[in-house]
């Protein structure tokens, strides 16, 4: 399996790596800094470095049937590292702080709303959370509570408890539609200090005032229950 280095320091720009295996624009590497698609959060982009000095375009990364995280090569590229190479590769960095930012929004949008979170999408200028509530909440008040709670600059950390300690503590778990990432005996736990506690394998930046401030857009009635609530950076 890949080392995931993402999971213990998002801020991690570039790193080395060797090859695992290469089959048509298909890249694994036994270490990696870039985010895989998954939990709502779209997979990293960026570059891959060859030792021969050519920069392969990385257009999305993903995981596979097995649970490998793959970096997926631009259609354009024609020749390909072979397993065993070692590169260098390097994030769109840009593009991966603003989903760190909106992400850790998101945690700060669910601490606000009382209700089951049922869907959501981390975007680079617009991001959404789906919750189940009967009515929307005041768009103004939660736009004010957001940005104030930005404003006292919270930090954020991560930790691990086991899946027997998360099965024992079950009102951890605010989202009906994604389930927390298991598999390895432990869980991932982001606790926005005095704010939200939740697990997430998501990237999130170190302190609530590193995500600006943002706006709420439109929140939007997606059924009986359901309320969407938009959120963009100001």
């Amino acid at each position: 399996m890949t080392d995931e280095l993402f999971r213990t320091d998002a801020y991690l720009k570039s790193c080395t790596a060797v090859v695992v295996s290469s089959v048509d624009g298909a890249i694994q590497l036994n270490r990696t800094i870039f985010y895989p698609s998954g939990g709502g959060q779209p997979g990293d982009s960026g570059i891959l470095r060859t030792q021969m000095g050519s920069e392969l375009e990385i257009i999305d990364t993903l995981k596979d049937e097995e649970g490998n995280i793959i970096h997926v090569l631009a259609e354009d590229v024609k020749t390909f590292p072979d397993a065993g190479d070692e590169v260098t590769v390097e994030l769109n960095w840009e593009r991966r702080h603003k989903h760190m930012r909106m992400h850790t929004c998101m945690h700060i949008l669910c601490s606000l709303v009382a209700g089951d979170v049922t869907g959501g999408q981390v975007g680079v200028d617009k991001s959404r959370l789906d919750f189940n509530i009967p009515e929307s909440p005041d768009k103004e008040k939660l736009e004010k509570e957001i940005n104030r709670v930005i404003a006292e600059n919270h930090p954020v950390s991560h930790s691990w408890i086991t899946d027997a300690e998360l099965d024992a503590s079950p009102e951890l778990v605010r989202t009906m539609s994604v389930s927390p990432p298991r598999g390895s005996g432990r869980v991932r736990i982001i606790n926005v200090d005095g704010v939200d506690l939740q697990p997430c394998g998501g990237t999130h930046v170190k302190e609530t005032s590193e995500i600006g401030p943002i706006r709420i857009g439109k929140i939007e009635n997606k059924g009986k229950q359901n309320r969407r609530i938009n959120i963009h950076f100001a």
